[in-house]
């Protein structure tokens, strides 16, 4: 597909492809907030991965109980070590995954 019709900073991040995990939760009744908090302290120590070249959270305007998550990982080794990260530990499985009423994932290549 070639370029992206979106700034600089993305296309050096897409170059090269890698691997697409996009996420999406939807927190429990009344721990959309905490989920939210959890995830401030995490996405930081996610971005500055080595092998993290684009991470990315949202949450849902309409429905503040859904986050999205768009990750774009060097490869498949860089994604394994983001999961054993301690910060991944700490906020995801530790944290935020109990406050969780539904959890999807998938997993994509660049064209």
């Amino acid at each position: 597909m070639g370029r992206y019709a979106v700034d600089k900073k993305v296309n050096e991040a897409v170059d090269g492809g890698g691997l697409l995990v996009v996420a999406q939760w939807e927190a429990r009744d009344g721990e959309a907030d905490k989920v939210a908090s959890i995830l401030d302290r995490f996405l930081p120590e996610a971005q500055r991965e080595e092998g993290a070249k684009l991470f990315l959270i949202s949450r849902g305007k309409e429905n503040p109980a859904q986050f999205l998550f768009y990750e774009l990982f060097r490869d498949e080794a860089a994604f394994k070590a983001h999961q054993q990260s301690a910060h991944f530990k700490t906020y995801i499985a530790g944290q935020a995954l109990p406050l969780l009423a539904k959890r999807e994932r998938a997993q994509y290549a660049l064209l």
